[in-house]
């Protein structure tokens, strides 16, 4: 017998091809269990990652993404209901210090303290529906006239200008700020003043510091003139090289590794100290973080009453140049450059150039701020 054409016909012969937009909503529908649904393509976009913006977070920049069934658009909102605008502002920029980790611990926590400063004297200005990326010249203008109106160093609002220049740079507005501060009538810093700002540590209130690492790293600050970061991060067991302290790069600024000699018994007593409270370890208390230990060092200085470590350092810079060249520093009542021979000034100017790079500096003039000139 010969079939006839129906039943020659594929069993699916009488089904009807699917509408597209059909096929795309059982994709998209969760009512068919047999099918796995696909996962919308992100671009670059969707990240924050755009050109231009590669420091931003996602909410502070639009962000767009071409998924299987076209292309959308959407803005991520900046503001929260009902929650102040400036919060808003500190939030997003203590975010742009988290995602942009450049600088050392202590110089990102201080950059992130002033521009929460800004945040805050911004919204007392006015200016109350600022973004992250909204900073204009009208906005450094009013935190200039505040800061001259309070009177502030040329030291702290330089500083703080180079915050603000930070901010402009991460979110592509460099051109809001002028270049040179010179442009804001900011008088320069006098750092060479032949005053003496070494200090000594005080027995007395070593001895009413309750946490013995915070102590110890007082302690290594007076006798190899350390930096407060070097004092805290420094493994003694490993530094000790016998006739020189050897410091890591990793704990110190800029990354350069030095080497401070030991040539007093009292260097040697001390670091044997600090070797043993270490124990092959840091000066960092098992358990802790370096932020947590110079949470404990700042706060236990404050309580004992000590303030201005750094001035530790220059009275080592000071010792120093005394051994190196027989006299005092113009900073401690030696003569002045103008006052010595031709051959103390060879005297002084070689000495002046070992203390600097016992101190981690390269060039011999920096030690004009500690020594005097």
């Amino acid at each position: 017998m010969v079939p006839d054409a129906a039943d020659l016909a594929p069993r699916d012969a009488h089904r009807q091809p699917r509408p597209r937009a059909a096929a795309a909503e059982a994709v998209r529908s969760p009512a068919h269990p047999g099918v796995v649904p696909r996962v919308p393509r992100l671009s670059r976009l969707a990240t924050g990652r755009r050109d231009g913006q590669k420091h931003l977070p996602n909410e502070f920049t639009d962000s767009s993404s071409d998924d299987d069934f076209g292309p959308t658009r959407r803005k991520t909102p900046i503001n929260t209901a009902e929650e102040p605008d400036m919060r808003n502002l500190n939030h997003h920029l203590k975010q742009l210090c988290q995602r942009n980790r450049d600088g050392s611990f202590a110089t990102r926590a201080d950059r992130e303290r002033m521009l929460a400063l800004f945040a805050n004297q911004l919204q007392e200005a006015g200016f109350r529906q600022m973004l992250v990326t909204s900073l204009k010249p009208k906005h450094v203008q009013a935190l200039l006239e505040r800061w001259k109106a309070e009177e502030i160093s040329a030291g702290t609002m330089k500083n703080r200008l180079a915050a603000l220049r930070w901010w402009a740079e991460k979110v592509g507005k460099e051109s809001v700020l002028a270049r040179e501060n010179d442009a804001y009538a900011i008088e320069r810093r006098q750092f060479v003043t032949n005053q003496d700002k070494g200090k000594d540590l005080d027995p007395a209130q070593v001895e009413r510091i309750s946490s013995p690492y915070v102590a110890m790293s007082l302690r290594l600050q007076e006798a190899f003139g350390l930096r407060r970061e070097e004092s805290i991060k420094i493994r003694p067991g490993w530094a000790d090289q016998g006739n020189a302290l050897r410091l890591k790069d990793s704990w110190t600024k800029g990354g350069r590794e030095r080497v401070v000699p030991i040539g007093t018994p009292e260097q040697r007593a001390v670091l044997n100290e600090a070797k043993r409270l270490a124990a092959g370890g840091s000066l960092i208390p098992e358990g802790s973080t370096y932020k947590d230990q110079l949470k404990a060092f700042r706060a236990e200085c404050k309580r004992v009453g000590i303030n201005g470590v750094h001035g530790l350092r220059h009275r080592y810079a000071q010792e120093r140049y005394f051994q190196k060249t027989g006299w005092s520093c113009p900073a401690r009542g030696g003569p002045t450059a103008k006052q010595l021979t031709p051959e103390q000034r060879s005297i002084d100017q070689r000495a002046r150039l070992e203390v600097s790079l016992e101190l981690g500096h390269g060039r011999g003039q920096v030690t004009a701020i500690y020594l005097g000139r």
